[in-house]
C-alpha cells in the first residue's frame, strides 16, 4: 500500500464560517496505479493532490505514506519525506526563470548528499531521456510550452519519486503536445511502475489512468 486516507477532511475559515473544500474522503492507493481525479472546477481535486503531496495539510483524519503517519508529523519530516518520494508536475511549469533547463531539472537532488559529478550524470541521463540535449543551456522563456513541460517532468521524475502527483498537466498545452505527455506518463506507469495521480477536466486524459475517482463539493462521488 502506497497511501491511505481516512476520513481526511480539509476545512477553511471564511469569517465566523467553515467551509469544507474535502469532506471524509477515504482512498487508498496503491504503488504502480494511475489514477486520474475528475470533476468540476472547485470540487477538491487540486487540494486533495496538494493534501496528498503534503504541500497543505488535511484538518482532520488519517494520512499514511508508506506506513508513516503524517498527519501526526512534524513539518521537518513531512518535507523530507516528499521531496524524497514524490514529484509534481503543475498546469504553469513552476520553472525557475532564472536557471537554465539543465539547471532547472538538476534542483531536486541539491536538497540531497548527491556528489556533483553524479548529479551531473543523472541530469544527463534525463535531457536525454527526454530528447531535450539540445536546450540544455536555454532557460524556460525560450522554450514552447511543450517543452517547458517536458523539462517540469525530467525535474519530477530525475529523484525516482514512488509517486507522480499531476495538476492539469496538459492544461496550457495543445492537443498534440498533451498527448505526447500523456503517453509519456503512461509508458512511465507502465515500464517503470511509478504510481500517478494526475487531476484533470479531460475525459481523454482521464482515460489513460487505470482508476477514474470522481469529486463534487470536496466528497468522492464514484471510484
Amino acid at each position: 500500500m502506497l497511501l491511505r486516507l481516512s476520513q481526511a477532511t480539509k476545512e477553511v475559515k471564511n469569517g465566523s464560517e467553515k467551509i469544507a473544500l474535502l469532506d471524509s474522503i477515504d482512498l487508498k492507493v496503491e504503488e504502480g496505479e494511475f489514477i486520474s481525479l475528475m470533476g468540476p472546477s472547485g470540487s477538491g481535486k487540486s487540494t486533495l493532490l496538494n493534501c496528498i503531496g503534503m504541500l497543505d495539510s488535511f484538518t482532520d483524519g488519517g494520512y499514511v505514506f508508506l506506513e508513516e503517519p503524517v498527519h501526526s508529523m512534524k513539518e521537518k519530516n513531512k518535507s523530507k519525506l516528499y521531496k524524497e518520494y514524490i514529484g509534481f508536475v503543475f498546469q504553469a511549469y513552476h520553472l525557475i526563470d532564472e536557471l537554465t533547463v539543465q539547471e532547472n531539472i538538476e534542483t531536486p537532488l541539491l536538497y540531497k548528499n548527491i556528489k556533483s559529478s553524479e548529479r551531473k550524470a543523472m541530469v544527463a541521463d534525463m535531457l536525454d531521456k527526454f530528447n531535450i540535449v539540445g536546450k540544455k543551456d536555454l532557460f524556460p522563456a525560450q522554450l514552447s510550452g511543450g517543452q517547458q513541460q517536458l523539462v517540469g517532468i525530467a525535474r519530477a521524475l530525475i529523484s525516482k519519486p514512488k509517486l507522480i502527483l499531476a495538476d492539469e498537466p496538459t492544461g496550457n498545452l495543445n492537443s498534440k503536445q498533451g498527448i505526447e505527455i500523456m503517453e509519456l506518463f503512461s509508458q512511465l506507469n507502465k515500464e517503470e511502475g511509478v504510481t500517478i495521480i494526475q487531476a484533470t477536466h479531460s475525459e481523454s486524459n482521464a482515460a489513460y489512468g487505470s482508476r477514474i475517482i470522481n469529486l463534487l463539493d470536496g466528497k468522492i462521488v464514484t471510484d
